[in-house]
């Protein structure tokens, strides 16, 4: 640039719409016309407003032609001072999104008849290259690539270039970049270059899987996968790998099972695992130094390398992330994949930022990165190609990975209408798919009504939300480590508890609803997130013997099986999991975050107690009844004292032997006598065993509940 460029700075903010910054410093910031030129091109600009701001003069102008994006346009002053007009907040208008909305689904690296494409959406670029470098070589070559249509451009080399590393080359604002390939589906170790690989090779069949039919029918199980096999006694060989958390018949030091075979024997239907897609935090190459959750992402479409064998092959990562989700397939369990699309780890260096500046995150009214997410970044969802990536990645897990559902990480920073699309998308593809996310509200510059919040549950009803008023109520505020809840003695919660207990669908009064129907309502009382409710007992309980604290801790438990919605069973929770007292463990080593599977040994019996709670809730349909209307119908509140809590259930089906079940609760430290309606009753659950295997019969009308417990009874159909 000579001495006269860029003495002052200028802005495409709108389609018609350049800002200009002139400095005090120069002619006192005044210049009464501007022109902008381009090579071929030349047109004074209308100088509409003129404000003082700190150390410059702003001069808003129109131009009365069509930008033609692309090119290099420069704006010159009356005194022959010029600058480059650089790409400015003109990336967030509605007019950009619509003229570049590109709908194709070849963005990224596709293969036919011997020649490999490359396509990027990098519509402010200027130029665009794409750059090659071949396996176990230090040399590269560099194509240029050609600018189509809605900001497209394109390459196609006439090779099959399998195994090389490639890369991006993008000149915006006249300043070349640097960035990986948002759509690359394989990486070098650490995700520094996306490396070409072919899908086609990596197939895998379906297997044939039981019937599911509905969200309520399902129960979840959250683990890490480092997390459930790193143990020393987890009896697997791979531990902490994708190979190791499908390996089946795993035994632990007392032979018993663990890893999958004992998810199996343990009931539940889904396993979601933490993220999986490629995450910063833990070096590949040295995967035993670090621990992370993998809320980092970096490549969205990338399996993490540090879960296989060997982060430098590049078909390692792919292959044994689908031969895993096909094992546990072949056992006849699901899985739902942690999917992290609100931000990114680092928005300056990431692929969405180098190419497109500006485009992909939401900014507040300063235009400053907005942060609701608390790490810097909001990825804006509402446009238009950013909403398109989400989908195509979507598309792609579920495709080419055969997950059978997704968590969305605080969902609450997504639009409604995106998390829609993903809706209708997973429906196309893979029918019953579960699709779940965290709906909190947070503060990101989005219209209320168009965030993916519980609040707007009524606009997204085929999608379940993390029930806060749930986990609050039933083991008390996860923000205040010492409130207790209702599972734990506190009559306060009591109210609350009636409510959510039936789905949080207002049983008793509408107007208290949190959601329109119970499959919204995911039921929690613990989660990878902040401390364990084992953790929160001994704080809550200092001093207090472990025994009791273990029955507040089955009875919490218990409740979340028990209840109207969508259970959501914590690794581990069934064997009083600790943290070690650690409120957030993400980056905290393999002793404070494993599966302590010793653990789930020595609580043996509480195990086989969750296992015949999730039993009951199979067997009795009443337990995960579909709609908000049929809740009501078929459920009657029990008058007993407070704090304890019935509920009387009318069964439904054609094919069961039984025509009521009693739910009951008793929260006291003190027995207690309930009375139940007259009639022969089966026990299945009391305060030390459960499961569809009958306990004993009761034909007294009493029924004496023991200190912080349960009861599930049943009564056959009158012949």
């Amino acid at each position: 640039m000579s001495a006269n460029d860029r003495i002052f700075l200028a802005y495409l903010d709108g389609m018609q719409s350049i800002t200009i910054l002139l400095p005090l410093t120069y002619h006192n910031g005044l210049s009464s016309s501007f022109i902008l030129t381009s090579e071929s091109f030349e047109t004074p600009l209308e100088i509409k407003e003129k404000l003082d701001i700190e150390d410059y003069i702003k001069y808003v102008c129109s131009i009365p032609a069509k930008i033609s994006f692309g090119k290099t346009y420069w704006i010159k002053d009356e005194y022959g001072g010029r600058s480059d007009l650089q790409i400015g907040a003109v990336i967030r208008t509605a007019q950009f999104d619509e003229e570049f909305y590109y709908q194709g689904s070849d963005l990224g690296v596709s293969f036919s008849n011997g020649e490999t494409r490359f396509k990027l959406w990098a519509p402010t670029a200027t130029q665009v290259k794409v750059k090659l470098q071949p396996p176990d070589s230090p040399y590269f070559e560099i194509i240029k690539m050609k600018r189509c249509d809605n900001g497209v451009w394109e390459a196609a080399v006439e090779r099959d270039l399998e195994y090389f590393r490639y890369s991006f080359l993008v000149l915006i604002n006249r300043e070349w970049r640097e960035a990986a390939d948002p759509y690359a589906i394989s990486a070098t170790p650490n995700g520094e270059f996306g490396v070409i690989v072919r899908m086609d090779k990596t197939k895998l069949l379906r297997p044939d899987l039981p019937p599911f039919e509905h969200p309520v029918d399902a129960i979840i199980y959250e683990t890490h996968i480092r997390d459930f096999t790193i143990h020393p006694q987890s009896g697997v060989i791979n531990k902490g790998l994708y190979s190791g958390a499908s390996e089946a018949d795993t035994k632990g030091a007392d032979g018993k099972p663990t890893g999958l075979s004992y998810l199996k024997e343990l009931g539940i239907t889904h396993i979601e695992f933490l993220p999986f897609h490629d995450f910063a935090g833990v070096d590949e190459l040295d995967r035993s130094k670090e621990y992370n959750w993998g809320y980092n992402p970096v490549h969205f479409n990338v399996p993490d390398g540090s879960y296989c064998s060997d982060p430098q092959e590049p078909y390692s990562r792919i292959m044994e992330l689908k031969q895993m989700i096909h094992e546990i397939h072949q056992h006849g369990l699901r899985v739902i994949m942690d999917a992290v699309y609100n931000h990114v780890f680092i928005r300056e260096t990431s692929a969405f930022e180098k190419i497109v500046p500006g485009y992909f995150f939401r900014h507040n009214e300063y235009g400053m990165p907005s942060n609701g997410t608390g790490v810097g970044n909001d990825i804006a969802s509402e446009r238009l190609m950013a909403r398109k990536f989400i989908l195509d990645s979507v598309r792609f897990w579920l495709e080419e990975y055969q997950v059978d559902g997704l968590r969305f990480d605080l969902m609450g920073i997504l639009d409604v209408e995106t998390m829609n699309e993903v809706r209708a998308l997973s429906d196309a593809i893979v029918p019953g798919s579960l699709l779940i996310g965290e709906g909190w509200d947070l503060n990101t510059p989005l219209p209320p009504e168009k965030k993916a919040t519980i609040r707007n549950q009524s606009s997204l009803p085929g999608i379940g939300q993390f029930n806060d008023w749930f986990r609050d109520a039933i083991k008390g505020s996860t923000f205040n480590l010492y409130d207790k809840g209702f599972a734990m003695g506190n009559e306060h919660y009591y109210d609350a508890a009636k409510e959510v207990l039936t789905g949080s669908i207002g049983f008793r009064r509408k107007e208290n609803a949190l959601f329109s129907e119970p499959a919204q309502s995911v039921n929690y009382v613990e989660a990878h997130d902040n401390h364990t409710l084992w953790d929160k007992l001994l704080a809550c309980f200092e001093g207090i013997d472990d025994c009791i604290k273990k029955k507040y801790h089955r009875l919490a438990t218990s409740m979340v099986f028990l209840s109207q919605g969508i259970p959501f069973l914590h690794s581990g929770q069934e064997f009083f999991r600790t943290k070690n007292g650690i409120g957030n463990s993400y980056r905290s080593p393999d002793c404070i975050n494993q599966l302590d599977w010793e653990r789930k040994s020595e609580n043996e019996n509480n195990v086989q107690y969750i296992s015949g709670i999730i039993q009951i809730r199979k067997f009795f349909e009443c337990f995960r009844i579909r709609t908000a209307e049929e809740i009501r119908e078929r459920t009657a509140l029990m008058e007993l004292p407070i704090p304890m809590i019935g509920f009387q259930f009318r069964l439904a089906s054609e094919n069961c032997e039984w025509d009521e079940i009693l739910f009951l609760i008793n929260p006291l430290q003190t027995m207690q006598q309930v009375k139940i309606p007259e009639g022969e009753w089966t026990v299945f659950a009391d305060e030390n065993r459960a499961g569809i295997e009958p306990l004993r019969i009761i034909n007294s009308g009493f029924l004496t509940m023991e200190p912080l417990s349960l009861a599930v009874l049943g009564k056959k159909i009158t012949p």
